[in-house]
């Protein structure tokens, strides 16, 4: 309470102050059009402002000669000198133009302000829609491996569920973002990667390691941030792709965006929808399925209203329908087959956010709303073999449903100190509230995860801009999670120091927890042996805690033309009472796992990431990591295998490339690769080519893809028509052991997630 009053009465007295003789007013647009968000400030003076909805802004400043310097997302840094008198009032209106390296663009999630990239303590990597449609992602998991300490691995041979690991830390260690909001429950997290269509995302903000620590429980590997697409214009575009997977399936991908603006761009609504229709692919010619069929449906809208000139109000609303389908190729009902998975998805995501600035936009109040409902009916099993189990399971066949809603609700209160110790400072403070309920039932298995969780979280963090050179960041979010007993503080501090313009350097500590409770992979139902295997809660299981530091050296030379960089990043993490997985007696299902808490764990490494870019024409991005995972002390994965204190499913190295040439505005080329290293795996027995259990170290793979495209323009039509084809996987790394029939073990599965494809489509956008 203390703290409010404190940041009330410097607001109140901020606005009191009448030292200023005159006032400067004016527009910042590019080509007519307004731009909101960009900066006007006097260095010398500490004074500033940002611009409104409307690219308005006016400040009072002492009479004199000053100079003025603007910046905005997306465009060149401009500096003007301008002469105001006493009591005057001085007009600039400026134009700004656009940038040709996009290097340091305004990012979000790592402090929860709008920050550019390089004055931001904490490394914000992006993804932007450019790098998605160069990779030819279907959706937010396909897109995801292009950033350095990132990797998307699929998990189940059957059903294909996906998680991303961070830093060499499982799914449930990273939180998954929408427009900045917590709301990927713990359930959607097992196939909501896949569902998420890659023309719904403007950009991915990505903070990796403990950094995060502002957006609470599960961000101690790092932070994925989806941005969805605004209205910026009005255009459209419609756009068609079609994919044969290694000459045996087909994958045909329908996507459509809109936005309209109002004419005076005081409203505006961007649209989407996307369809897709997978069929199942065979790998090992067993009549089992290695890619389940896939029939996506999905359409949303995110629409702005600006009330008044410091007011904003955006809402976001959208629908996914999912069905999937693996095992057996045949047309039967699931329950009828000798081994299958089948998925019926219904998800809803929505969320409401009002903003309004004050005190010359040095000050601003948010509050918001979101929410995410997930329905799913599903079946997993397998054909019995005598009579009587065949008669018991047509009786009561293993069908399940699951219901999942996450809602969340907060205030942030952000004020920026225009003088605090000769310096700057940013402060932002805020509540927040997320209650996830997941019901996940197969009666027929006696399994059962009927789990509510509730976490008040409150935050406040100090952005000190000290100097020039230094920047500190420090601040605490301390959560009630109603499955402990008592709040969990989690501190972290970052100091950035920038070497002239070209090199910063940062150094980030924090600390983290997650919840004794059930996430995504422990909500995943194996087959293995000829039944089926599920994993419990220890009725002891206390929350896990981690303290993280990680440091950095970033680097960009630019010149008139081409400009050149790199980011060398080291990460080390320890983990206390670290989770993990104990095998206990089976039932007569299948196998059981136990979650429970160990004595901790390690993670540690470093990534490197190179880029390069030459007028706009060629440009390249390269990064790779290598990284050590390890608990403290050695867990057993099964009876009849030894103890390990290696990491599952953890590569030491890993890494990827992409290279864009672009000579003219017709023709563009785009080559990708992503890099595997080997990991260690159990390979449990059951399937004929298993005969016992035991630990597997994997290939090495190195996943190539292209994508040629040609634009035409139609001016008569206002519009342009781009012709693009190209290949994934192109010389076919794909895992070429995998089990087969029904007794299989479905968690075997490493390596690329879909074999040689190749691609052609067609695309209709507006100028």
């Amino acid at each position: 309470m203390k703290t409010y009053l404190l940041l009330f009465s410097l607001c109140i007295g901020h606005l009191l102050q009448a030292n200023n003789d005159g006032t400067l007013t004016g527009t910042v647009k590019y080509n007519g059009t307004p731009i909101p968000g960009a900066t006007i400030f006097i260095k010398s003076l500490q004074l500033g402002t940002t611009t409104d909805f409307k690219g308005h802004y006016s400040f009072k400043i002492p009479a004199g000669t000053h100079q003025v310097t603007i910046q905005a997302m997306g465009y060149e840094t401009t500096k003007r000198t301008i002469l105001i008198q006493k009591h005057q009032t001085k007009t600039l209106h400026l134009t700004l133009k656009e940038t040709l390296f996009n290097l340091d663009q305004i990012v979000v999630t790592g402090t929860k302000t709008f920050k550019r990239q390089t004055n931001s303590p904490v490394i914000v990597n992006i993804i932007d829609s450019s790098t998605l449609t160069n990779v030819q992602a279907c959706n937010l998991s396909e897109g995801l491996n292009f950033q350095p300490g990132l990797r998307v691995e699929t998990d189940c041979q059957t059903c294909n569920y996906t998680q991303l690991r961070m830093n060499g830390l499982a799914g449930g260690y990273s939180q998954i973002l929408i427009n900045g909001r917590p709301i990927f429950s713990p359930l959607t997290g097992l196939y909501g990667l896949e569902q998420i269509p890659a023309n719904m995302i403007e950009r991915i903000e990505i903070v990796r390691g403990g950094g995060s620590a502002l957006y609470g429980s599960s961000a101690i590997g790092g932070t994925v941030n989806v941005i969805t697409k605004i209205p910026k214009e009005s255009a459209y575009s419609i756009d068609y792709t079609f994919q044969s997977i290694d000459g045996k399936a087909t994958d045909h991908v329908l996507n459509a965006n809109g936005t309209i603006l109002s004419q005076n761009n005081t409203a505006g609504a961007s649209f989407f929808v996307s369809k897709r229709d997978r069929e199942y692919y065979d790998a090992n010619g067993d009549n089992f399925s290695e890619l389940p069929s896939l029939k996506n449906n999905s359409f949303g809208v995110n629409l702005f209203l600006l009330p008044t000139e410091n007011q904003k109000i955006e809402l976001s609303l959208s629908s996914m329908y999912e069905f999937r389908y693996g095992g057996e190729m045949v047309h039967k009902a699931a329950y009828l087959t000798q081994q299958s998975e089948e998925r019926t998805h219904n998800v809803f995501v929505g969320s409401l956010d009002y903003q309004i600035n004050f005190n010359d936009f040095n000050s601003s109040f948010i509050t918001y709303i979101s929410g995410q409902k997930t329905n799913r009916d599903h079946y997993t099993g397998i054909y019995p073999d005598s009579d009587k189990d065949i008669q018991l399971h047509i009786e009561n066949p293993p069908y399940g449903t699951s219901k999942a809603s996450t809602l969340q609700g907060g205030v942030q209160l952000n004020h920026r100190f225009l003088k605090f110790f000769k310096g700057e400072n940013v402060l932002t403070t805020g509540i927040e509230f997320v209650e996830d309920k997941v019901l996940d039932e197969i009666e027929t298995y006696k399994y059962i995860i009927d789990q509510t969780t509730t976490n008040l979280g409150v935050f406040i963090q100090s952005d000190w801009e000290i100097s020039p050179e230094f920047n500190l960041l420090t601040g605490v979010r301390a959560d009630k999670h109603n499955l402990l007993d008592n709040f969990v503080f989690s501190p972290r501090a970052s100091l950035l120091y920038k070497l002239k313009e070209s090199t910063q350097f940062r150094l980030t500590w924090g600390t983290g927890f997650r919840a004794p409770q059930a996430f995504d992979a422990d909500l995943h139902i194996a087959f293995a042996g000829g039944g089926v295997s599920r994993i419990i809660l220890s009725p002891d299981l206390k929350e896990e805690k981690s303290s993280s530091i990680s440091g950095s050296i970033n680097y960009d030379k630019a010149s008139e033309n081409f400009i050149a960089g790199f980011t060398l990043e080291g990460f080390y993490t320890h983990l206390r009472d670290a989770f993990y997985q104990e095998p206990i007696d089976p039932d007569p299902f299948g196998d059981v796992f136990e979650k429970r808490n160990g004595d901790g764990a390690t993670v540690k490494g470093a990534s490197l990431e190179l880029r390069a870019n030459y007028n706009k024409k060629i440009q390249l991005e390269t990064g790779i990591t290598v990284q050590s995972s390890k608990y403290d002390t050695a867990v057993s994965y099964s009876d009849d295998l030894d103890a390990t204190r290696t990491f599952l499913r953890a590569p030491e190295v890993y890494g990827f490339a992409t290279l864009s040439f672009t000579p003219n505005k017709r023709f563009s080329t785009a080559i990708n690769m992503v890099y595997t290293g080997s990991m260690d795996m159990v390979h449990l027995a059951g399937a004929p080519e298993q005969l016992q259990d035991s630990y597997v170290s994997s290939p090495t793979f190195t996943n190539i893809g292209f994508k040629t495209s040609y634009n035409m323009n139609l001016e008569e039509l206002d519009s342009n028509i781009e012709f693009y084809a190209g290949a994934k996987n192109l010389f076919n790394q794909y895992q070429n052991d995998f089990d087969s029939g029904k007794n299989r073990d479905s968690n075997y599965i490493y390596g690329p997630n879909s074999p040689r494809s190749f691609f052609i489509g067609l695309k209709l956008s507006s100028l």
